[in-house]
């Protein structure tokens, strides 16, 4: 080897070892967290993620079909599609809602009629009908809702956003999930990192009880003494993580030792909502006799508490959206357990100041289908899994408030305005964030990979 070449190799290696020296020394000094700016200029700050999971009917809650009362059993034959599911094909029946609509809002929009409170902020509320999924099966399609991929182990919708973002709290997680009594269908892969740094996964919170356990040192155990353990550990810690550099997960443990003691400085006042006035716990449907708006309401509070305490991203979720049969008693159950506290939570951040920083979601995996087979002597009606339609909305953080965008055929069985697939509606949440999906890419197995998979183009309707 030349003098010449050997001193310009060298030069390239040293120079990459003082710039990872250097990247690190900033890591640490700023934290894996530490917030980071935006690609583009943004209104919303943050999100809170309200996933309805099983499937709520569109059509039985803001996508109303007059068309179905006339055609109501009437029979026909439906053939197997990519979007159908088996139990969705051979001799079928419309079936009309069993509910009554009404107009709410300056629009007029026709909204399920047991929606008495969120009717009363529908000005504040983009409804949009004309997303399509690509699952009739609940794990697959939860897991492309909140992932990007019907396969599991991506990461997450807030996993991707913390990435981009950071938080805002380093005291506190940058991605919180507010589970039902239940996980949803398949799991905590709903939340995960993924193939991203362990840092970026979803924390999940109890949904009854204390949410976190040990928020409080032990009797005896000082502040300072904790300090002095965690530091003992960090150490030992650090030496294993020098023996296995190929492992990244160990500096996402060191970190979540180091959160946990931040946590118990913050997390038990932001947690305490014993701290809320009665008013505003009424409002939250929390204390009254209907014990499921009880614990949604205090989830949708949490929420509104975290985000204000500069949590990134919480998902709020709501299970029991399933309804094959009986949909006028099962959706009607969920309608009036969600409706105070869906109510209350833009009401609240409107009152705060922080709607117009947060970009509020409400999605389940898809919608369902205007007919259903004959079941209990067809008194007992529900619908089936709909992919080729499932209408959502969304608030605040630049949205356009108080619109209709998209729409369904005459029955509800299809989008056929506006229409985009999930891939475009991630995007586009991304974009409300200042984040582009272009720009927020990891390498991982060799290519870079985003939330999108392959790009997806932006739902420019619903931005204000």
């Amino acid at each position: 080897m030349h003098r010449r070449h050997f001193l310009f190799d060298s030069a390239v290696g040293l120079g990459s070892i003082a710039l990872t020296s250097l990247l690190a020394r900033d890591e640490a000094h700023a934290g894996v967290l530490a917030a980071r700016k935006p690609h583009l200029a943004a209104k919303a700050k943050r999100c809170i993620f309200l996933l309805m999971e099983g499937g709520p009917s569109h059509i039985d809650t803001i996508d109303p079909k007059p068309k179905l009362a006339q055609l109501h059993m009437t029979k026909f034959q439906k053939e197997r599609t990519k979007f159908e599911a088996n139990m969705n094909t051979g001799e079928r029946y419309y079936v009309r809602s069993p509910f009554e609509f009404q107009r709410a809002g300056r629009m007029g929009i026709e909204i399920n009629k047991l929606f008495e409170q969120f009717s009363t902020v529908v000005d504040d509320v983009c409804f949009y009908r004309g997303l399509r999924a690509e699952s009739v099966n609940h794990p697959t399609a939860l897991y492309h809702l909140n992932t990007g991929t019907q396969f599991g182990g991506d990461p997450a919708v807030g996993a991707w956003m913390s990435y981009g973002l950071g938080t805002e709290n380093e005291n506190l997680p940058a991605f919180v999930v507010l589970p039902d009594v239940a996980y949803p269908q398949g799991g905590a892969a709903n939340w995960s990192n993924g193939y991203l740094p362990a840092h970026y996964q979803g924390t999940p919170l109890r949904p009854e009880g204390t949410p976190i356990l040990d928020m409080t040192p032990p009797p005896g155990v000082t502040k300072e003494r904790q300090r002095a353990n965690l530091d003992l550990l960090t150490s030992l810690n650090k030496v294993h993580q020098a023996r296995h550099k190929e492992h990244a997960e160990l500096a996402a443990r060191i970190e979540s030792y180091e959160l946990a003691f931040r946590m118990q400085a913050e997390m038990p006042q932001v947690v305490d909502l014993s701290k809320e006035s009665k008013q505003t716990l009424e409002m939250y449907g929390i204390g009254g006799p209907d014990k499921e708006a009880d614990a949604y309401g205090r989830r949708c509070l949490l929420a509104r508490r975290l985000v204000e305490a500069g949590v990134r991203f919480v998902q709020v979720i709501c299970m029991g959206w399933d309804s094959h049969d009986y949909i006028d008693k099962a959706h009607g159950a969920r309608i009036r357990a969600i409706d105070k506290p869906l109510a209350a939570l833009l009401k609240d951040l409107k009152r705060t100041g922080l709607l117009d920083e947060t970009l509020v979601v409400c999605a389940g995996e898809f919608g369902r289908s205007p007919d259903n087979g004959i079941r209990r002597g067809g008194q007992a009606w529900g619908r089936d899994h709909n992919a080729n339609a499932m209408a959502c909305w969304l608030a605040g953080g630049g949205v356009k408030a108080g619109h209709i965008i998209g729409s369904t055929d005459e029955t509800g069985g299809a989008a056929v305005e506006a229409v985009h697939p999930l891939k475009d509606f991630h995007v586009t949440l991304l974009h409300l964030l200042g984040l582009d999906d272009n720009k927020l890419r990891f390498l991982h197995a060799g290519r870079e990979k985003q939330l999108s998979q392959t790009g997806g183009e932006l739902i420019k309707e619903l931005l204000a």
